[in-house]
């Protein structure tokens, strides 16, 4: 029995039943995607959402009120971003909606960045609120404690906020992040923790809710035939590697292809099968972009679609040469040429940066009229500018074209090119590369994200990689899907996959049982599912620092900075460190006072003891009872210090 029920869910036979048994009770479907962004709602009226984005923003405002460097942000013990900003952060959800914190500071960042540009004289403020806003959301992230919150609640629940009185389309934190390039939030813990479990399909889309993920039911499961199930080929990891192996089998056939040329223009088996994976690729591409929208298109997706373009544009020479008769072997056999040129091309396919060169140009095409009145130095023209681009000007052919403006107009235009563009393009590359590089962990964490929600945001609820695609386009959806029961449309789905994968089923079900004992072990040692025994952690078990007295020593040891941003220092502490600090303050300022006051004090006995010598010379005496006189009567009735020195004087007489 239990063998016939693993043989069950290798066909699919033991699927639960969805809400509805026909199509025609169900909203209008697609041909390709059968999950849609309309069944998506957002799992807080984005009303709500809204409201609690609006007081992040004023918590933001109030915060960072004025410029200051990113360093006062993003450090561990900023005096800006505070143990009380996040736990305000927090509360502007309440208890009921706090989960959507984290979306709303995503919001509250795209609103900083579109700010910096909106408003170019505050762009550095507006950026530095985007900064904090990141801050924020990964301190929540990785303060969180409850795992199962964490990743179901903040993460992955899909919500909307209201624009122009319309709510947007929902989307969760994971896919906010991406869009974003929000890596300061990718980079933290627990949205890695979240992104590895949708990697290893661990956290899989529900059928019946795409809008909620729940953990994959089997994954503790041991037995072999509990992994056989075509579903899993949903998994990002698996889907993965099949889409490698078949672009190593499309090199491959594009190899043979061009290695096996047909003068008479007709279609072997190699070719059929390369301009088939084509045309399966073309498709998905354009399903990606369907179901997920143009957020999804990236520099590659637009490189491939530009390469396949050139396969299809060597298709059609194809078919046009094999439209003419055999006999008309001329044009055939041109066509075939065309078709091989358009295929051999894309191997070496490269990004051009076309450069605008039309001012310079028709300013020598200017000179070159008015010098006879006759434009004829146009290839001329054309190949010296050619030449100045690629670093090699020629200065000898301009000195007599129109001298001397001709030769001067070309010293500027290669100063321009050589020199300006240039090393303007140097730097961009520069600081380009530097900013990768000084943050490459970061930016790996963002490429992998990126690439685990490009099969994550836009699923099919039937999984067919290219090119098997076309055996779901024409074979399935469009003679089966408008009329059958959805049920044995289903079924019948299933029992394709499993045919079509069942070597990479096998294969991927062996992994799983091993995966299976590695997280029965975790559990049984109290670790999480996906942590690893390291060199370090073997033996850590059998010692036992509290009985031997060195954690206390090493608690001893931890300065005050760091016990502050553990938080094992309370409220009052904290508030003793600060009066401290102001304390030191005050007596520094203080002994400033102090200083001034003793060399104020200095300076009026140098004075007084000048005047005692002067008493005591005979020559003076008179001149100094005369300054006297004239102290006396400029300080009034405040002469004790002078009264005090005449009866010193008079004592050292």
């Amino acid at each position: 029995m239990a063998r016939f029920g693993a043989f069950s869910r290798l066909l699919g036979l033991d699927r639960p039943p969805h809400r509805h048994d026909h199509w025609w009770h169900e909203h209008r479907r697609q041909l390709l995607p059968s999950y849609r962004d309309d069944f998506y709602v957002s799992a807080i009226p984005a009303e709500t959402v809204t409201e609690i984005a609006l007081r992040i923003r004023h918590l933001i405002e109030e915060c960072v009120p004025l410029e200051l460097p990113v360093e006062k942000i993003t450090s561990p013990t900023s005096k800006i971003i505070t143990k009380k900003v996040i736990k305000a952060a927090k509360e502007a959800g309440g208890k009921e909606h706090r989960s959507c914190v984290v979306y709303c500071l995503l919001v509250n960042k795209r609103w900083w960045k579109h700010q910096a540009q909106v408003e170019l004289w505050d762009a550095d403020l507006h950026a530095l609120r985007a900064v904090a806003c990141e801050v924020i959301a990964k301190q929540i992230i990785e303060t969180e404690e409850d795992t199962s919150f964490l990743l179901h609640e903040v993460l992955l629940k899909r919500y909307s906020i209201m624009i122009d009185n319309k709510p947007t389309k929902p989307s969760n934190v994971i896919e906010k992040a991406v869009d974003l390039h929000a890596l300061r939030v990718i980079g933290s813990s627990g949205y890695q923790k979240c992104i590895s479990y949708l990697w290893r399909g661990w956290l899989v889309q529900d059928e019946n809710d795409p809008s909620t993920f729940v953990e994959y039911r089997d994954k503790d499961n041991t037995s072999f035939w509990s992994h056989l199930d075509p579903d899993r080929m949903r998994a990002p990891m698996y889907q993965n590697w099949t889409q490698m192996l078949i672009s190593f089998v499309y090199l491959v056939l594009y190899t043979l292809a061009m290695n096996s040329v047909n003068p008479g223009g007709h279609l072997d088996v190699v070719e059929g099968l390369l301009y088939a994976f084509t045309l399966g690729f073309m498709c998905d591409e354009f399903a990606k972009v369907w179901k997920a929208g143009p957020a999804i298109i990236g520099f590659w997706s637009a490189f491939n679609s530009i390469l396949y373009g050139l396969l299809t544009t060597s298709l059609v020479f194809r078919v046009i040469a094999f439209s003419h008769d055999s006999s008309d072997v001329d044009w055939r056999q041109h066509y075939n040429i065309l078709s091989y040129n358009f295929l051999a091309e894309s191997i070496i396919f490269f990004a051009l940066l076309l450069v605008i060169i039309v001012g310079f140009l028709q300013a020598f095409l200017g000179l070159d009229q008015a010098d006879d009145q006759v434009v004829e130095d146009t290839m001329f023209i054309v190949q010296s500018m050619a030449n100045a681009l690629m670093q090699s000007p020629d200065f000898s052919g301009f000195e007599k074209f129109n001298h001397p403006f001709g030769l001067l107009l070309y010293y500027c235009f290669t100063f321009v090119v050589m020199v300006i563009l240039l090393n303007i393009l140097i730097a961009l590359y520069n600081s380009a590369y530097e900013d990768i590089y000084d943050n490459a962990n970061d930016e790996y964490l963002g490429m992998f994200a990126q690439k685990t929600m490009q099969f994550v945001r836009a699923p099919d609820e039937n999984v067919f990689i290219p090119p098997f695609n076309l055996i779901e386009i024409f074979l399935l959806a469009l003679p089966l899907e408008w009329w059958m029961n959805k049920t044995t449309y289903e079924k019948i789905n299933d029992w394709c996959m499993a045919t079509i994968y069942s070597p990479l089923l096998l294969v991927s079900a062996f992994i799983e049982v091993k995966t299976a004992q590695e997280i029965r072990a975790n559990r049984a040692r109290g670790d999480g599912d996906d942590d690893s025994v390291e060199e370090w952690e073997q033996r850590m078990g059998d010692l036992d620092f509290e009985a031997d007295g060195w954690a206390r020593k090493v608690e001893n040891a931890k300065s005050k900075l760091v016990k502050m941003q553990e938080g094992e220092m309370d409220e009052k502490e904290e508030n003793e460190e600060m009066e401290i600090g102001k304390l030191r303050e005050e007596v520094k300022e203080l002994k400033g006072l102090l200083g001034e006051l003793v060399g104020m004090m200095q300076k009026e006995r140098e004075g007084k003891g000048k005047e005692a010598v002067k008493i005591d010379n005979p020559e003076v005496e008179s001149q100094g009872v005369d300054s006297q006189a004239t102290q006396v009567a400029e300080d009034g009735d405040g002469g004790p210090s002078s009264s005090s020195s005449s009866s010193s004087s008079s004592d050292g007489k």
